[in-house]
């Protein structure tokens, strides 16, 4: 609830609100400005998540485990933000935003901030205190939405009513767009407040020998990290510099970022495939480290990648089947950009199951291999990219995702078998891989007039998957216990 519930509010009203209020160009801004939030946020939390939870088990003192790693994020946030700020001006050249230096101010302090918050969030996990986890979080997209609607709606809305309105000392029509991003820092410091009782409560203790050796387990995951975030940005932040702009075009730029903004709307309706990923993701990690040591945990692990691919399918086809309803939570301007939809929901997918093999290498403490995979799928994505986006556009860039994720997959898998081998049920996957886009294809080969007997064929689609999932579950739970 406190991954899919925040992510859930904010898709279902800042996307659709965002599309509706934002020229494609102008989403494409945010597009493109997140891509660099995400790729810095790996950055500046430097794998130490994953290894907190890891010394966290292996520890006895965990409060020591705690202050260091906070000791550590709180330090290089705040050079971070310093940096950032005094270097403003020349970071907004740099990535072609010369006349907004504002945005690298804000994102810097957004970053920052999150990047320091990161751990308390991770020490509620690690204690399973998913309440107030889920709360926090919630407060947070909240916070945001409520004053982008403020900033975006409402002030504009009642300046106009009344040009004389004390509105006009705190609402500047002239930084439009810029609001996103204030009511983005805006919730990211009240998470800050939220957490200090958190934060605060345990005694300062800090290791620098405890600190090392989570940097020697933490570096890989770094490089994994920031590998991985190639895989899943470097599209957007590549994109103004790839694709190919037709003949007539007088407006270059706009039409770049209006691909972009396309591109990042149609990106977000994979959004139910990203929440439960993520979900399961704050929720594996600390699992699979707390299980590691029963007799069963490989048949566990295998089972959790099983379940977590029939859910993952059944989104797929959720999503797909019924793309037509899916498609008003974004803009019409935005909905040429369909047909990619199925592609990203595809390579999310695979994302998911590579974290899912990714236990083998945590586990075994050989996180080099997981950098090396990572760095195996950024180079993938990156040349991909290259030679996809320039001729097909966006669409290229949906197909670099699913070949970099596929790639990644295969090597993790036959690696994992090597080192710390899991013995899943491929046969049954498979079988789920090939029902599902059996039922997709079909689909698509033999539409359906859209209406009412569509959806009853839609409807019944999903519940063959079901069925066929449930009986073939039951009956290979009936062969182990007989």
């Amino acid at each position: 609830m406190g991954t899919i519930v925040p992510r859930l509010l904010n898709y279902l009203l800042l996307t659709p609100f965002y599309t509706r209020i934002f020229l494609e160009g102008e989403y494409g801004i945010i597009t493109e400005l997140y891509a660099y939030v995400a790729f810095l946020m790996v950055l500046l939390t430097y794998g130490m998540e994953t290894s907190f939870f890891r010394f966290a088990e292996s520890e006895n003192n965990k409060s020591k485990v705690f202050t260091t790693t906070m000791t550590s994020l709180f330090f290089t946030s705040v050079v971070f933000v310093v940096l950032a700020t005094v270097f403003s001006e020349n970071i907004a050249s740099l990535i072609s935003y010369d006349s907004h230096p504002e945005y690298i101010v804000y994102f810097a302090i957004i970053v920052g901030t999150d990047a320091f918050t990161a751990i308390p969030f991770a020490q509620l996990r690690q204690q399973n205190r998913a309440f107030r986890f889920a709360w926090i979080k919630i407060i947070n997209v909240s916070v945001n939405i409520f004053f982008n609607f403020f900033f975006l709606l409402l002030c504009p809305y009642l300046l106009k009513q009344n040009p004389d309105s004390f509105i006009g000392s705190i609402y500047d029509p002239g930084i439009g767009i810029g609001y996103a991003f204030i009511s983005n820092l805006i919730a990211s410091l009240v998470t800050l407040i939220l957490l200090f009782p958190d934060i605060f409560k345990i005694s300062f203790s800090f290791d620098p020998r405890l600190l090392k050796r989570m940097f020697a387990y933490g570096l890989p995951l770094l490089l994994v990290g920031l590998f991985g975030m190639v895989n899943e940005v470097s599209d957007k932040i590549l994109f103004r510099f790839l694709i190919s702009v037709p003949e007539g075009i007088q407006d270059k730029d706009n039409y770049i970022m209006s691909q972009l903004g396309i591109y990042g709307a149609n990106y977000r309706l994979a959004v139910l495939m990203t929440l439960f990923i993520q979900m399961f993701r704050y929720a594996a990690e600390p699992f699979f480290f707390s299980h590691s040591r029963e007799e069963n945990a490989r048949s566990l692990y295998a089972s959790v990648m099983k379940y977590f691919i029939i859910f993952c399918l059944l989104i797929f086809l959720s999503v797909t089947l019924f793309l037509d309803i899916f498609k008003y939570f974004i803009g019409s301007d935005f909905r040429s950009g369909l047909g990619i939809v199925p592609i990203i929901l595809l390579a999310n997918l695979l994302l998911g199951i590579f974290y899912n093999l990714s236990v083998w290498y945590k586990l075994t403490d050989k996180t080099r291999f997981g950098a090396l995979i990572a760095f195996t799928g950024a180079l993938i994505t990156v040349v991909l990219n290259v030679i996809f986006v320039p001729r097909y556009g966006y669409t290229g860039a949906a197909w670099a995702h699913l070949a970099c994720y596929f790639s990644m997959v295969i090597i993790s898998f036959f690696l994992g078998r090597k080192y710390y081998r899991i013995n899943y049920d491929l046969q049954n996957i498979l079988l789920y891989f090939m029902l599902a886009l059996g039922i997709y294809f079909i689909s698509v080969r033999f539409p359906i007039p859209e209406g009412f007997a569509q959806y009853i064929m839609h409807v019944f689609y999903l519940i063959v998957f079901i069925l066929f999932a449930f009986l073939l579950e039951k009956r290979k739970y009936r062969k182990e216990f007989q």
